[in-house]
C-alpha cells in the first residue's frame, strides 16, 4: 500500500471514530441544529472568500464554536464545514484531510474553553488562539501534500513546508485578524445560545399566539363578532366561577390543593422507568433533566423520591448513572438540588464532587458565568449543599444578582438590560431570599413585576403578553411565595388565581398540561407544578429532612 493510500485510510478511520464519538453522546435536537447552523456559517464564510487564497474566517468560527460548545460539537462543526464548503470549491482526496484539520481546530477550542473554566478569553488571547489553530490546520494539510510526493523523508517534508510558507502565513495572519474582529462577539452570542440550550431552568416553548386583531379584521363580520364575544363570555363565566368558589372558603381551597398534589404524585410514580429514572413522558428514555425534576417534585409533594423504585432501582441510581454526562453549570445546579431533595449527600457522585465542579464556573465578580439565571440557581445549589446565607460565596453571588434587577423590577436570563421574563424573575427572587433575607425592597419590586405580568386567565406567560403556561405559572407562584404574597389572592382584573389556573390543567391521570393547547413533556410539567401547588420554594429538602 502506498504512503498516500495508507495515510488516507488512517484519516478516514480517525474521522469515523470521531463521528462515532460524537453520535455516542446522543446530542439533543437543539444542539444538532446549532452545530448545523455554525457549520453552514463557517462553510459560507470560506466560500465567500474563495477568491482570496487562504484568507478565510472558517478557522475562527470553528475555534469559537469549540470554546462555546465543547469537544464533540466543536469537532463536528469543523468537519462538516469542510465537507459542505467543498461542494462549491471542489471535493477530492484533500477533503477528509481538511475535515480532520478543522475538526482538530474545534477540539483545540474545546481545550481552551476547558482551560479557561468558562471564563471568556481576552480578545488578544482569542485572536492568538485562532492564529495557532490555523497553523495546526496548515500542518495537517502539509502532511497531506507530503504523502503525495515521492520524497517521504524529513527533508522532503521541509521542502513542502517551505513551498507552502507564504500560504500558511497568510492563513495564520487572516485567522488572527478574523478572531480579533468578530471572535469575542461571536463567543458572547454562542455562550448565550449554549445557556439557553441548557433547558434546566427554562419553560417549554409557548404555544403559538392567536392571530392578532388586524388579522381577524380580514375575516367575515360574523366570525369577527363571534371571536370578539368569546373573551367576554369567558370573563363572565370566570367571574361566576370565582364567586361560587369563594363561598367554599379557604378550607375548601386547601383541600383541593391536597387532592391535586396527591394525584400528581401518583402520576409521577406511575411514570418511573425500570432504570429508576424518568423521561419526558411515561415510557420515554430516562434523562438526568427529567429525573432530577421528578425527584424535586416528589419531595415538594411530601413523598421521598427514594421511596419509589422499579426493579430495585430508584431515581438516585438513575442520577448516578448519568453523573459523568453533566455538562455546564446548569446541569450541576439541577443535580445538586435533586440530591438534596433525595435526602442524600450532594457531594458524593461519580465523576467528582458536583459542588466543587460547580464552583469552577464562578467568576471573580461572584456570578456564575455572568448570567442571572445560572447565578440564581448557583446560589440555591450552594444553599442546598449547606452553605449559609452569610457565606462569602453565597453573599457575593447574591449582591451581583441583586444588581441585575431591571427598572421594571424583573430579571432577564442574562444581565441587567435584558428583557425581563417571569421564569428568571421568580428564580432570582428565590435566590435573593435564600442569599440575603433582608432584600425586601428587591423582592417587593420583583413581586410587583409578577403581578403585572399575570394574564386574565390567572396564569402566567414566560414573556409578558404571551400565552399562559403551567411552568411559568409555577415559577411565578414560587416567586410570590418567597415575597410574602398569598398566590391564591393574586388575581389581576378579577381573574382566577395562578393556583386555580394550575389546578384547571390537571388531567384525569394526574398529569398537568403545559397549557390550554399543549400537553408536551408531562413529567417535567407535572413535577414543576407540584412545587407550586405544594407551596415549596427552592431549595427543596427531602420530606422529614
Amino acid at each position: 500500500m502506498s504512503w498516500q493510500l495508507a495515510s488516507f485510510a488512517i484519516v478516514l478511520a480517525a474521522l469515523a471514530v470521531a463521528f462515532w464519538w460524537y453520535e455516542r453522546s446522543e446530542p439533543p435536537a437543539k444542539l444538532l441544529a446549532v452545530v448545523a447552523t455554525l457549520a453552514a456559517l463557517a462553510a459560507l464564510g470560506r466560500d465567500a472568500f474563495a477568491a482570496i487564497p487562504d484568507v478565510k474566517p472558517i478557522t475562527a468560527i470553528v475555534l469559537v464554536g469549540g470554546i462555546a460548545f465543547g469537544a464533540r460539537p466543536g469537532f463536528a462543526i469543523g468537519a462538516i464545514a469542510a465537507l459542505a464548503s467543498n461542494i462549491l470549491l471542489g471535493e477530492g482526496p484533500w477533503t477528509p484531510w481538511q475535515m480532520l484539520g478543522w475538526g482538530i481546530v474545534g477540539l483545540l477550542g474545546a481545550g481552551l474553553g476547558a482551560a479557561l473554566r468558562e471564563r471568556r478569553p481576552p480578545p488578544l488571547l482569542l485572536a492568538l488562539a485562532c492564529a495557532l489553530s490555523a497553523e495546526v490546520f496548515n500542518l495537517v494539510l502539509d502532511v497531506y501534500t507530503w504523502t503525495g510526493t515521492g520524497n517521504h523523508s524529513l527533508a522532503g517534508f521541509g521542502l513542502v513546508l517551505g513551498s507552502a510558507l507564504v500560504f500558511d502565513l497568510t492563513h495564520v495572519a487572516a485567522s488572527f485578524a478574523f478572531g480579533l474582529a468578530f471572535g469575542p462577539g461571536l463567543l458572547r452570542m454562542l455562550v448565550r445560545v449554549r445557556a439557553r440550550l441548557q433547558v434546566s431552568w427554562e419553560a417549554a416553548p409557548a404555544a403559538p399566539r392567536p392571530p392578532g386583531l388586524a388579522a381577524l379584521l380580514g375575516g367575515p363580520p360574523s366570525a369577527l363578532a363571534l371571536l370578539l364575544s368569546v373573551p367576554v363570555l369567558a370573563l363572565g363565566v370566570t367571574a361566576c366561577a370565582n364567586a361560587t368558589k369563594s363561598a367554599t372558603g379557604a378550607s375548601g381551597a386547601a383541600q383541593d390543593a391536597r387532592v391535586a398534589v396527591g394525584r400528581e404524585l401518583a402520576y409521577l410514580a406511575s411514570a418511573q422507568n425500570p432504570d429508576g429514572g424518568f423521561g419526558a413522558a411515561p415510557g420515554l428514555q430516562s434523562s438526568e433533566l427529567y429525573s432530577a425534576w421528578a425527584a424535586i417534585g416528589l419531595a415538594a409533594g411530601g413523598r421521598s423520591p427514594l421511596s419509589l423504585s422499579r426493579g430495585g432501582r430508584t431515581v438516585l441510581d438513575a442520577l448516578k448513572a448519568e453523573a459523568t454526562t453533566l455538562n455546564g453549570a446548569g446541569d450541576l445546579e439541577r443535580t445538586i438540588l435533586a440530591l438534596r431533595a433525595c435526602g442524600v449527600s450532594v457531594r458524593a457522585l461519580p465523576g467528582g464532587d458536583p459542588v466543587a465542579r460547580l464552583l469552577r464556573f464562578r467568576a471573580t465578580d461572584g456570578s456564575f458565568t455572568h448570567l442571572s439565571n445560572l447565578t440564581a440557581f448557583g446560589i440555591l445549589a450552594l444553599r442546598a449543599a449547606g452553605y449559609g446565607p452569610r457565606a462569602s460565596t453565597v453573599a457575593k453571588a447574591g449582591r451581583w444578582l441583586a444588581r441585575q434587577q431591571n427598572a421594571d423590577g424583573g430579571f432577564s436570563f442574562g444581565t441587567r438590560g435584558g428583557g425581563s421574563d417571569v421564569d428568571d424573575t421568580a428564580a432570582a427572587m428565590q435566590a435573593l431570599a435564600a442569599a440575603a433575607p433582608r432584600r425586601g425592597q428587591a423582592l417587593a419590586r420583583a413581586a410587583s413585576f409578577l403581578r403585572h405580568a399575570q394574564n386574565l386567565d390567572g396564569g402566567y406567560p414566560q414573556q409578558v403578553g404571551g400565552t399562559s403556561n403551567a411552568q411559568s405559572t409555577a415559577w411565578a407562584v414560587q416567586g410570590l411565595t418567597v415575597a410574602g404574597a398569598d398566590p391564591r389572592k393574586v388575581r389581576r382584573g378579577g381573574s382566577v388565581s395562578p393556583l386555580a389556573y394550575l389546578e384547571s390543567l390537571i388531567l384525569a391521570n394526574g398529569s398537568v398540561r403545559y397549557s390550554r393547547t399543549g400537553a408536551q413533556t408531562p413529567v417535567w410539567v407535572t413535577a414543576q407544578a407540584l412545587t407550586a401547588l405544594a407551596g415549596r420554594p427552592f431549595p427543596i429538602t427531602a420530606p422529614g429532612g
